[in-house]
């Protein structure tokens, strides 16, 4: 099948899909000119995954996330990571509480314990508290005192990057980096966009001063929406020669050798099988956002660039050329064939 071609499949007709894109309308009204994080943002729920976000200040990283809490019946938390950070500050930790001459310890729940959580500017803090993250994001669970605390079923950490100002940073290695179902790179928007921006923030100043700072808004959606959907996104079909796609786009970057010299000279640790599993779900939730049951080779395309371009290791010959991991990603697709 063709990305042009669309039947009346039950995706297409899904009360809960038509949920889920007024969820991204809502988010996209708010957030100008950022449609693609908006979209991948969405994505990244639908798909059970965590996102890293890297973009310079003030293009509506943060407010994306709180827009998508704002319009999801869900817990936020913000985590703003400093080098002074520890790792129960993420977790939580066991409080000594005492009541009747009688003491015990409880958990106390750290802010990881939400359904949404903005890790923001995720490489100013050490390795350890880093690890404490990606951990909880990998096992969906916080073991502290021996005991193991699940985080809720509906989770997604967002954490940002901004890729200027190094001095002072961590910076998150290969292992932990795959831990991220996308690498979303935000740009600058149009001029056209630029000016709506300046419009939206001036006119929700006057609607906070007119309402005292309140505003009613729509209703919330239910996260048991967010579950239905991830349901009928598991029922997508893949065809065989979709999979064949997948793999061969992976396998392009683990042996790139036999595909183009140059391309072998660029990379030197080709994708890991979390790429191939989380392109597999990207592109399963992106055909059922498009409403249907079906997944086509244009949407793996669609999201290749941001399921691979944290899981490339590039040579220094790579760096030294300014040979970015995009760079490679639109070879490899132009090198590697649909079946």
């Amino acid at each position: 099948m063709t990305s042009e071609q669309s039947t009346a499949t039950p995706a297409a007709t899904s009360r809960t899909l038509d949920d889920i894109r007024q969820l991204q309308a809502r988010i996209g009204k708010s957030i100008i000119g950022q449609e693609t994080m908006v979209e991948r943002l969405v994505l990244g729920l639908l798909a059970n995954g965590n996102l890293l976000v890297e973009g310079l200040p003030g293009l509506a990283k943060t407010r994306a996330i709180k827009s998508l809490a704002k319009n999801l019946d869900a817990d936020f938390s913000r985590i703003q990571f400093t080098p002074d950070l520890l790792p129960s500050d993420i977790t939580g930790s066991e409080v000594y509480y005492s009541e009747g001459g009688t003491g015990s310890f409880k958990f106390q729940e750290g802010p990881v314990f939400a359904n949404l959580v903005l890790a923001d500017e995720v490489n100013r803090a050490p390795a350890k508290v880093q690890a404490a993250l990606l951990e909880a994001m990998e096992e969906r669970q916080v073991t502290v005192g021996g005991k193991t605390h699940s985080l809720p079923d509906v989770f997604m950490v967002m954490a940002t990057q901004n890729p200027i100002e190094q001095e002072g940073t961590y910076p998150l290695p290969e292992a932990q980096l795959d831990r991220f179902l996308m690498h979303v790179q935000v740009g600058y928007a149009d001029v056209a966009s630029e000016g709506d921006i300046m419009r939206l923030v001036r006119g929700e100043e006057q609607a906070s001063e007119n309402h005292g700072g309140h505003s009613s808004g729509s209703p919330k959606l239910a996260q048991q929406v967010v579950l239905e959907a991830r349901g009928e996104i598991g029922k997508i079909n893949v065809a065989r020669a979709v999979d064949d796609y997948i793999v061969a786009l992976v396998f392009a970057t683990r042996e790139p050798d036999k595909l183009d010299e140059e391309l072998a000279k660029w990379i030197e640790v080709g994708v890991s099988p979390r790429g191939a599993i989380g392109l597999d779900k990207v592109s399963r939730a992106r055909a059922w956002l498009q409403g249907r049951d079906y997944v086509t080779p244009d949407d793996v395309k669609d999201v290749v660039h941001d399921v691979f371009r944290h899981r490339l290791v590039l040579s220094y010959e790579a760096h030294a050329g300014g040979v970015s991991a995009d760079t490679v990603i639109d070879r490899v697709l132009d090198k590697v064939a649909v079946a």
